[in-house]
């Protein structure tokens, strides 16, 4: 069963709240972070892309970005622009993006149950990218940014939660940068937090990770570290657990992930529909607008200015395979690899990868600038994601976005 305890979080004052929280660190690069930061000494990108603090062409990975965050990080708690909690508690956060409502709880789970597969995995992380945050926890001696799990809802915890939103004013209620409407709650009674911790314990066989795969390899193996380090540990210590907000499955929502790409500068036009004709129907659309595509199998793709949709044939892939018949996995295995030469797309350079969020309108700049083709998906389905989870198997890259991501700022862990 899984673990999901109460913790005594560092968090903004209220007052400035809606200066501090941003969003996470990695869905932005340095210059927007720098321009989302300018003239704000409260964002938390002070501390989460500490980089901005430094002169421009700074090694983000370098030594001195990383203390640079840990300083940043101490100033804000001596300026209580950051006060911790004298209790442990658990938090509850809700997240409105255009009327879809998610609701999650803030708490910490367990290194033990990251690294004995009771919370589940479906991405492969590379280790360059855990470093940087295995760095970036260790100058802060925190988790500064949260792990996104879902679980398979229980009653049980919806309506305790419900029950204390219901008999209790939120903390904070603001409207993020990005549009989503953020409430959350402080669950600050012991006895709460123990029927908290009890239904997880006794309720919840599995957590999943939705997004945040290298924020969590890289928080286990800083534990493990800190283990190391204190060979006397009794399991309780807090660098023991990692910073996480758990949502049930049936309120997530997760968006298109869609795919830009070079074609071999050697291959006509003619040539690829030809070649992309032999697993595929395509349909030109006449209508000039972009094709997003209403259902499993099916693509929309831009080339040379027209919109089309492909569905893939019979043949194409094995229904019974929870990771080959998936979308992404359909068109790489179809399309982007046999045809575009592409077999690695996470090293390629041939490929780059948009969130559903940017819009379609998105994908037909990059194919007109830096690419030369895009392919719209149709989005996975949490279902998929937990299947393939639950069988040990591994999605391939940028299968999932989720919408709304978390807030990053609003609660930190401190690990000692």
């Amino acid at each position: 069963m899984s673990v999901f305890r109460p913790f005594r979080a560092l968090r903004p004052d209220p007052k400035v709240v809606s200066s501090v929280v941003t969003l996470p660190y990695d869905v932005m690069n340095e210059e927007e972070a720098r321009e989302m930061a300018a003239g704000n000494p409260c964002s938390f990108l002070h501390i989460s892309r500490s980089e901005v603090d430094l002169p421009e062409g700074t090694d983000p990975y370098s030594d001195e970005v990383y203390a640079k965050a840990a300083e940043n990080l101490h100033q804000f708690e001596r300026e209580g622009i950051l006060e911790q909690d004298d209790e442990d508690c658990f938090y509850i956060l809700q997240q409105d993006r255009n009327g879809s409502v998610q609701t999650g709880l803030v708490g910490c789970a367990s290194i033990d149950d990251y690294m004995n597969n009771v919370i589940k995995k479906h991405e492969k992380t590379r280790y360059d990218k855990e470093e940087d945050r295995i760095h970036h926890i260790q100058s802060c001696n925190a988790n500064t940014g949260a792990i996104f799990l879902t679980y398979r809802e229980h009653e049980d915890i919806s309506s305790i939660i419900n029950q204390w939103k219901s008999e209790h004013d939120p903390v904070y209620d603001f409207t993020a940068d990005d549009g989503v409407k953020t409430v959350a709650w402080v669950v600050d009674d012991a006895n709460t937090c123990l029927k908290l911790t009890a239904a997880f314990s006794e309720e919840v066989d599995s957590l999943y990770i939705a997004d945040g795969h290298h924020r969590c390899a890289s928080a286990a193996h800083v534990g493990i570290e800190y283990r190391r380090q204190k060979p006397n540990y009794i399991g309780y210590e807090e660098f023991n657990r990692f910073l996480a907000i758990a949502f049930p499955s049936s309120e997530l929502h997760i968006m298109d992930y869609n795919r830009v790409a070079k074609i071999p500068s050697d291959m006509t036009k003619a040539d690829l529909l030809r070649a992309i004709s032999k697993d595929f129907v395509i349909e030109c659309q006449l209508q000039l607008k972009p094709y997003r595509p209403e259902a499993p199998k099916t693509f929309g793709m831009y080339l040379d200015g027209s919109w089309y949709k492909l569905t893939a044939k019979p043949g194409t892939y094995y229904a019974g395979d929870p990771v080959e018949s998936l979308d992404v996995s359909i068109l790489q295995n179809n399309l982007i690899a046999p045809i575009l030469g592409i077999q690695d797309p996470r090293g390629d350079d041939r490929i780059d990868f948009v969130g559903g969020i940017r819009g379609l309108k998105e994908l037909e700049r990059r194919a007109t600038t830096d690419m030369d083709i895009a392919f719209s998906m149709y989005p996975t389905s949490i279902d998929q994601l937990m299947s393939i989870a639950d069988s040990h198997e591994l999605m391939p890259p940028k299968s999932t976005w989720f919408e709304p991501k978390l807030p990053s700022g609003l609660f930190i862990h401190e690990l000692s």
